[in-house]
This record gives C-alpha cells, structure tokens and sequence, in this order.
C-alpha cells in the first residue's frame, strides 16, 4: 500500500514538471472588426494613415480610433473597429451571432481565405463600399512563434484541440494552427465562443490533441 502511494506522488509530481515545461496559452477573445484595404481606406477616410488608438497582442498590429457601419439586408452594426495595417483585400471578421442579426448565414474560415464568401456594405460618415467576398467568421487559432511549435510539437496549419479554462471550462477543437516568427503565442476566439466558457483575462489554454 505504501508502494502505490509512493508511486502515485511520483506520477503527480512528474506530471505537474511536464506540466510547467509546457507553455500555457494565452486566451483572447476578438470582437468584431474591420481590416481595410488602402483603396477603401482612402474611399471612406480620404486617407490610408488612420488614428492608432493601441497597440494589440500581436506585434505590428493595432486598433484605429475611427469606425464603421457594417449594412447588411436584416440590419447594421454601428462602431465596429478597424484594425491595422491596411491589407491588400478588405476583410470583414463577424461572431456567428453578429453574421446572423444582419443577414448573413456566417461562413467559417481561416483569415485571408476569403474565395466565396458573403458580401457586406462598409459605410461612413456618408461614404460607402461594398467587401465583396469579404466577410468571415474566423476560425478559431492560435499564433506562435516556431520554437512555441517545437515546444508544443505542433506544425503550421495543423488543427489541435484546446482546454480553456473559465467559469465553465470548454476543450475546444479543430484551432488552427498559425506559426510565424513575429508572432506572439496567444489564442483567439471570438465573443460567441468567448461567452460559453465564461472567459475571464486570466483564461489560459492547453493543448490536448493534435490532428494527424
């Protein structure tokens, strides 16, 4: 008896060792914005140097002070954020929940995967533009950097499963895998799936599987 439980504290104590050798996962959730192109930057603001209002989580990205309207044929969406820099074809990234109360069906993919995708008016201040293919729900992913997907023993591209923590913890599948050298190691969900696991600005992730 006193053999299993000898044995028992050593399992626990080399677990939680594996357990600090991993990193844990930074957990945001994103809300709905707006990347603009320089063409419809200049379309709606007259330029394409907008009001950094912060810097993000990630290196070289940022939120603007001006916003927009997002029109669609149910309904608007007032106040939404644009985030920088400009990229070469505006993208428009909605929650399920946001795609849907303007009349969207909501099209899941990862950022920049824009082929065949719903459409949606960009107004302001009287200006307007139409992001033709331009509108997603992104998939749920995780940047970092090439020793983060060393250390996780993960690849670019590949799909895990996450463990969040929160007041009703979730393990969430198929995140997306994103590897960069500028990245910084965080998740990103967005606010639908935010507010079912009850995510909090302590919430981390751990991996639990990865696909084949």
């Amino acid at each position: 008896m006193e053999n299993l439980k000898i044995e028992a504290i050593v399992k626990a104590v080399v677990q939680k060792l594996k357990d600090q050798e991993v990193p844990k996962i930074r957990v945001e959730a994103s809300g709905r914005h707006v990347h603009l192109s320089k063409a419809d930057a200049m379309t709606l603001f007259g330029s394409t140097e907008l009001t950094i209002d912060r810097e993000l989580s990630q290196p070289g990205q940022y939120l603007y002070k001006e916003k927009v309207m997002l029109i669609g044929s149910k309904g608007v969406i007032k106040a939404v954020a644009i985030l920088g820099p400009c990229r070469d074809k505006t993208q428009v990234e909605l929650s399920m929940t946001d795609a849907r109360s303007i009349g969207l069906k909501g099209v899941v993919r990862d950022s920049g995967d824009l082929d065949q995708t719903e459409s949606v008016i960009i107004a302001h201040a009287g200006k307007c533009i139409t992001a033709v293919s331009g509108t997603i729900v992104a998939k749920r992913h995780i940047h970092m950097t090439p020793d983060d997907a060393m250390l996780l023993k993960v690849k670019d591209k590949q799909e895990v499963s996450v463990y969040v923590s929160g007041m009703r913890p979730v393990i969430f599948d198929k995140v997306l895998v994103r590897v960069k050298a500028d990245y910084r190691l965080s998740m990103h969900i967005d606010y639908d799936e935010a507010n079912a696991v009850g995510l909090d600005k302590n919430a981390v992730g751990r991996i639990v599987e990865v696909s084949l």
